[in-house]
């Protein structure tokens, strides 16, 4: 008994237009889809203008010196709640070991990778140069602990350090 093959469908122009914009139509969505989320999640610029930045530079670099001449001793301490919280606790002396008092700190968690994810916090004076302040859930992982402590609208100390939180 001879075996009997089917019939192939020929290659036309019509199939070979289809195949082409079936292909090109994937690869432009796939495209406009990454495209769309690398968007979505860039965190932004990390100053607006690189100009005012470097203009402000030298401003940075003096109130640098000024923190160093003061050998302020600034000990933070940052404590997890089983509710997801943390509580940061700062304890600042002079040099001479004396308590600061009277300063307003604020302190911030930064995201090193999105800045859209930054919280900040105040610190309120709860003893003789002791300031303490607390943040709802934040999540687990690597931040920027940003100090920052202000005497009569001047800006005494500024620090920034890489903490873990588990």
């Amino acid at each position: 008994m001879p075996v009997i093959a089917a019939a192939e469908r020929p290659l036309t122009g019509r199939k070979v237009l289809l195949m082409l914009v079936a292909f090109f139509g994937v690869v432009i969505g796939v495209n406009v889809t990454m495209m769309k989320l690398a968007i979505k999640t860039l965190p932004g610029t990390e100053v607006d203008s690189a100009y005012s930045a470097s203009l402000a530079y030298e401003k940075e670099i003096a109130a640098a010196r000024d923190q160093d001449a003061r050998k302020w001793q600034v000990d933070a301490h940052v404590r997890r709640g089983a509710d997801g919280g943390a509580t940061l606790e700062v304890e600042a002396h002079d040099q001479a070991g004396r308590p600061l008092t009277g300063l307003r700190f604020e302190g911030r968690f930064e995201r090193p990778t999105d800045k859209r994810a930054d919280l900040s916090m105040a610190l309120a004076e709860v003893g003789l140069g002791v300031y303490r302040g607390s943040i709802g859930a934040i999540a687990p992982g690597q931040w920027d602990l940003v100090l920052e402590a202000d005497a009569r609208g001047e800006r005494m100390f500024l620090s920034v350090n890489r903490v873990v939180l588990n």
